[in-house]
């Protein structure tokens, strides 16, 4: 388990070099174009420094993006209470805690670190589960706190917003543009790629840092409870009660608990999470060893 904890604090790193990359070579085919290096710099200075106030704000913006509401124990006991005993008995910061005013069940945790953490549930998680499933629920969010996943959700949640911002830029310029090197066919072929190609990447780092960090939490989850039947429980109402949010967002689909996206072939195809099923089977192979 401290493997894995120390495994996803390295990723975080490896994570911002790869993005920088991918940046970097956006900003020279840029600077190609317009045959302006300056652009280049420009352009890579605005990222870093884009994803650096993304660091510190995206947790602010997904809660807003998610319509969540802050409450205290006096607004919802059941909840607050919850995660105030789980927090205990890991020995973790309280976190602040968030309802987002949906029916579709779902849940999700945010924060830059365990002490500026939020965890977050739906009307309708709370309407479906019993005290032991939310409980499960609480403690599968509180893991990916206690993993530092959230860290990298957000900083994998402002890169993928940089990167998007970058490609719908590049293409503008190479179609729109009035740079010397604008009306290059080879150069517009080269920018029409970049920003189909910039999403596409981007999606595929989501899905490689969500889907085994979904299975970790699992793990810790069921841990921290010794109860991992009761979270296999809480997953099987979630795919059996699964519906999408009001408010989506694919840029912060990873994280979720369940995928909050709309089911359909491309959906699937680039889900975010491990299948429901799978995550059950392994809880349940494994509950000996919870």
């Amino acid at each position: 388990m401290y493997r894995e904890i120390r495994r996803n604090k390295i990723n975080t790193w490896l994570i911002m070099t790869f993005f920088v990359l991918i940046i970097g070579g956006l900003g020279y085919l840029a600077g190609v174009i317009y045959n302006s290096y300056t652009v280049t710099v420009f352009i890579v200075l605005g990222a870093v420094g884009y994803t650096l106030v993304q660091y510190f704000m995206a947790s602010r913006q997904a809660l807003s993006m998610a319509g969540a509401v802050q409450i205290t124990e006096r607004d919802n006991p059941r909840l607050y209470r919850t995660v105030e005993n789980l927090v205990i008995t890991t020995g973790m910061p309280m976190p602040k805690v968030y309802i987002v005013n949906d029916p579709a069940p779902n849940a999700f945790a945010t924060g830059r670190n365990p002490e500026n953490a939020v965890v977050a549930a739906t009307t309708g998680l709370l309407e479906i589960m019993t005290d032991a499933e939310l409980e499960g629920v609480m403690a599968h969010e509180l893991g990916h706190v206690r993993n530092y996943d959230i860290r990298v959700n957000m900083i994998v949640y402002g890169l993928v917003v940089a990167v998007g911002m970058i490609g719908d830029m590049l293409m503008h310029i190479t179609v729109f543009g009035r740079g010397r090197n604008s009306n290059n066919p080879v150069a517009m072929i080269f920018g029409i790629v970049a920003m189909l190609i910039a999403p596409l990447v981007a999606t595929v780092v989501q899905l490689a840092v969500s889907r085994q960090r979904e299975y970790l939490a699992d793990a810790t989850g069921a841990l921290t409870t010794r109860h991992p039947v009761a979270l296999a429980s809480a997953l099987h109402k979630l795919q059996e009660h699964a519906q999408p949010l009001k408010r989506q967002q694919t840029s912060m689909a990873h994280m979720w608990i369940s995928d909050p996206n709309k089911a359909g072939f491309v959906q699937q195809l680039f889900a975010t999470h491990p299948p429901i099923e799978s995550r059950i089977k392994r809880l349940l192979e494994n509950q000996a060893k919870f």
